[in-house]
């Protein structure tokens, strides 16, 4: 099995739909650090798992300096934003989001 991590930094903002009182259902930003990682049984064409420009494409492009919230079509909680990573970019098995220090959540996927 091979497998390829990129970790980023991006900016962001998002509000949360809580279904409680929360000063985060305000629309407020973050420095989000992702940590995607993709695997493969064998290379593709290029000898490579996923290209880590595609992986910058897929998800910085889409989600640096943007509300979340109209990006996904869910509660962009940091759970949320890592399956939408997970589901979106090709190989990925694992993302973990860190929306602040000590705070983080990670998505993977059943094989």
């Amino acid at each position: 099995m091979f497998y390829v991590k990129k970790r980023f930094e991006i900016s962001a903002a998002h509000r949360l739909d809580l279904g409680y009182e929360s000063k985060c259902c305000n629309v407020h930003g973050h420095n989000w650090i992702i940590t995607v990682e993709c695997r493969a049984k064998e290379l593709n064409s290029d000898g490579m798992v996923t290209d880590f420009t595609h992986i910058k494409q897929l998800v910085v492009d889409k989600l640096d300096h943007a509300v979340i919230n109209d990006v996904l079509d869910v509660n962009p909680t940091a759970e949320n934003i890592a399956k939408w990573i997970v589901d979106n970019v090709p190989n990925c098995w694992r993302c973990e989001v860190q929306e602040s220090e000590g705070n983080s959540a990670a998505y993977e996927k059943d094989f």
